[in-house]
């Protein structure tokens, strides 16, 4: 067997415009555009079972409008986001058994990526500096455990990220996170996986912040997609600890009582276009107030898999909703895929914002009922490998909550589209 290659280089240039009407989010405009480039270099070299790797993100935005929505989640200019010392312990468990240590900066996907993940869709990504530390017996049981600094994007001002002005992002043991996910097969290809992370954040010059201080217990047992056959996933998160009630280093700390549920179930048909369709639902606690505080923080997670499209849209998220749906899947060849998705959406609690948006009621008059969202998505590789266009769509039917809250913007039914290409190389 041929060793692989010293080292190794790879990248990708994403184009992409987003457009928005009908803007949920109050404060920001009836909606706008924006064009998005994100440029990835990725390098590694590999020696005996030493790794040493890299990543520099590029992430800028053109055409922002004044007064939109822009941020840290669009623009994050020359950053480093990777750089990291990665070595292979060999078979410390056994035959069959391996285990790794990763130090330095890094991108994270563990479990499901609720809680901790790098995202994608989004123009910037999620990094992470500190300790990773992998293993996996010969049964095919895994566990990953980290202790790292978030890093904090920077810059954050408006004027900065209108520039795509260039300031190293940074990290520090003010904003801590910690845990890891184990996991283990079961019979009839399903699997089992226990998560705990743990949050500790604190203010720092120029920073306040909430000093969330918070403990996720989770569990998810999943069964993949698989032609002719029932599959599943159901996953489940308490979440504890305290938070301040603001900024204000003044304000009394609340305990924290919160939690997320994902349920989903779904049959692929044994066709030559691989169509899934499936059912879903999805809740995550909004705040009730009453000296405690219940409003899920689904931490470094990702929405798009579960939720509509990020960018400049971003009103959908894990925190206060009661959203059922239904998803159908396609995959007619290796070049095409594609999606289309429809859920209702309530508020969890009536008395918190909805969701990511902004939108609150205080008093609850407004009902519960956030309106309907149909969402899809179509990929196609002009170029096998080398060249992707991909086209994201949403529109949101504005129910009672996002028309009559008291800052609800009269702005009528919300319409998102975005159109991407790759070149990946």
């Amino acid at each position: 067997m041929a060793a692989p290659p010293a080292l190794t280089l790879s990248g990708s240039v994403r184009l992409r415009y987003e457009a928005l009407g009908g803007q949920v989010r109050p404060g920001v405009g009836r909606g706008e555009d924006v064009t998005v480039l994100r440029t990835i270099l990725s390098a590694e070299y590999r020696v005996g079972r030493l790794r040493f790797g890299g990543e520099l993100y590029d992430s800028r935005a053109y055409g922002a409008d004044r007064g939109g929505v822009l941020s840290t989640t669009d623009v994050d200019a020359l950053e480093p986001v990777q750089a990291y010392v990665a070595a292979d312990l060999g078979r410390p468990f056994g035959p069959g058994s391996s285990a790794a240590v990763q130090l330095g900066r890094m991108t994270l996907n563990l479990g499901s990526r609720r809680l901790v993940a790098a995202d994608d869709y989004r123009n910037t990504t999620s990094g992470y500096t500190g300790l990773r530390f992998d293993a996996k017996s010969a049964h095919g049981k895994t566990l990953t455990l980290i202790y790292v600094a978030p890093q904090v994007r920077l810059p954050e001002d408006t004027a900065s990220l209108r520039a795509n002005r260039v300031r190293l992002d940074t990290e520090g043991a003010d904003l801590l996170l910690w845990g890891g996910v184990a996991a283990m097969p079961l019979p009839g290809k399903a699997v089992l996986e226990l998560e705990y992370f743990g949050l500790a954040e604190k203010d720092a010059p120029g920073r306040p912040t909430r000093n969330r201080d918070l403990d996720s217990y989770g569990a998810r047992l999943v069964r993949a997609p698989q032609a002719g056959r029932l599959d599943y996933e159901l996953e489940a998160i308490a979440q504890t600890g305290t938070i301040r009630a603001s900024l204000d280093p003044a304000a009394r700390t609340l305990g924290v009582s919160a939690g997320f549920v994902h349920a989903e179930a779904g049959y692929q048909f044994a066709a030559a276009w691989k169509p899934r369709l499936s059912l879903e639902y999805d809740w995550a606690s909004g705040d009730r107030g009453g000296g405690r505080y219940n409003r899920f923080d689904t931490l470094y997670g990702f929405r798009r898999a579960d939720f509509a499209p990020s960018g400049i849209l971003s009103d959908i998220g894990r925190a206060n909703v009661d959203m059922p749906g239904v998803r159908l899947e396609v995959t007619p060849g290796p070049r095409l895929d594609g999606f289309v998705h429809y859920a209702l959406m309530w508020l969890a609690s009536p008395t918190d914002a909805f969701s990511t948006s902004g939108v609150r009621d205080p008093a609850g008059n407004s009902g519960r009922f956030a309106g309907g969202l149909l969402e899809g998505r179509v990929r196609y590789w002009i170029v096998p490998g080398a060249l992707r266009l991909e086209l994201n769509g949403a529109l949101i039917a504005k129910g009672r909550f996002l028309e009559t809250a008291p800052n609800a913007p009269r702005t009528g039914d919300t319409a998102y589209g975005s159109a991407a290409m790759t070149v990946s190389f």
